[in-house]
C-alpha cells in the first residue's frame, strides 16, 4: 500500500485528479492523506469534497481553516463572505451530510513513522499534548453542542499557551494552531498578520518550526498552509502547500521511508491575496 500526503486542494479538482492520475492512485489498496483546507477560493469545491467523501478510508484528511470556516458559514454565520466560493456547497440538496462528514475529520493525525496537520505547532506542545488537544477540538466538533465551538472560534486571542485558560480559550487559541499559524515570537505568542516566506517577517518573529527548544522537534510533521512557503524539508517537517490555487503546484508526497515529491503544475485560479478565513 502506497501513502500519498497532498497539498491544500482548495476547490481545485481538475488539478486534484490530474494529480491522482499521475501517481497511478489505486483507491483499493493506496491511501490519501489530505493536508486540509479542501475547499474554497478555487472553482470547484463541491466537487473536491464529494469525491474525497466517497472515497471512504482511502482517504484521511485533517482540517484547515477554509474546512473549518465552510462549517461555521452552515452551522453559525449563515451567509458566506465576499471572496469565499462555497456557495455550491451551501445550495447542494447533500449539503448537510457533506457537512456531517467534514466534522468528523482529525485536527491531527499520526501514524507511527509520520503526523500531519495544517498548520502548525505552538513550541510548548510535546506529542501527548498535541494529540490531547487535537481529541478535545474533534470532540467538541463532533459533540451534540457542537454549534457552540464555531461561534467562538473566530479571533487571535489568547495568543500565548495556558494550560489553565477557560475552555473557549483554550480550544479558539488550539484551532489557530492547527489550522492558521504561521510565525510566533520565541515564547510561542502567536502572530497572523505576517504571511509571506521566512526571511519578510519582523526579526521578533520566526517559523513556527523553527522555534529553538520545540518539544515537537521529535516529531516528523506534515503541514500546508503556507504557499509562500512552498515545499519545504527541515527541522523534522514538511510543507507541502505548493500554492495550487495561485497558480503555482499541487504536491504529493509518497510517504515511504525516504519521502518522494510529485508535483504537477496548476493554472491560476485566483490572485494571491490570502485571507487566513
Amino acid at each position: 500500500m502506497a501513502i500519498y500526503a497532498i497539498g491544500d486542494i482548495q476547490g481545485c479538482y481538475d488539478e486534484f485528479r490530474r494529480l491522482l492520475d499521475v501517481v497511478k492512485f489505486d483507491p483499493g489498496g493506496d491511501q490519501l492523506w489530505l493536508v486540509g483546507d479542501l475547499v474554497n477560493r478555487g472553482p470547484k469545491s463541491l466537487e473536491t469534497l464529494r469525491f474525497i467523501k466517497n472515497l471512504g478510508s482511502a482517504a484521511v484528511s485533517v482540517l484547515g481553516n477554509h474546512d473549518l470556516h465552510l462549517i461555521a458559514t452552515v452551522v453559525s454565520l449563515g451567509k458566506s463572505g465576499k471572496k469565499d466560493t462555497i456557495g455550491d456547497i451551501l445550495r447542494a440538496p447533500d449539503c448537510d451530510e457533506l457537512i456531517h462528514w467534514l466534522r468528523r475529520q482529525y485536527l491531527f493525525y499520526h501514524n507511527h513513522q509520520y503526523c500531519m496537520l495544517h498548520a502548525g505547532l505552538p513550541p510548548q506542545w510535546d506529542f501527548a499534548l498535541t494529540v490531547k488537544m487535537a481529541r478535545e477540538i474533534e470532540q467538541a466538533i463532533q459533540g451534540h453542542d457542537y454549534e457552540r465551538i464555531f461561534r467562538t472560534m473566530y479571533g487571535n486571542k489568547p495568543s500565548v499557551w495556558s494550560s489553565d485558560m477557560p475552555k473557549i480559550e483554550r480550544l479558539r487559541f488550539a484551532i489557530n494552531c492547527f489550522t492558521r499559524m504561521r510565525y510566533c515570537t520565541a515564547e510561542g505568542a502567536l502572530e497572523f498578520s505576517q504571511k509571506g516566506a521566512p526571511g519578510s517577517q519582523p526579526e521578533n518573529l520566526l517559523p513556527w518550526f523553527a522555534v529553538p527548544g520545540r518539544k515537537s522537534l521529535d516529531m516528523k510533521i506534515i503541514f500546508g498552509h503556507w504557499s509562500t512557503l512552498g515545499f519545504y524539508q527541515d527541522y523534522n517537517c514538511i510543507s507541502i502547500d505548493t500554492g495550487c490555487l495561485w497558480g503555482g503546484q499541487l504536491t504529493a508526497l509518497k510517504l515511504d521511508q525516504e519521502p518522494q515529491r510529485i508535483s504537477i503544475d496548476c493554472k491560476a485560479s485566483r490572485s494571491p491575496a490570502g485571507l487566513d478565513w
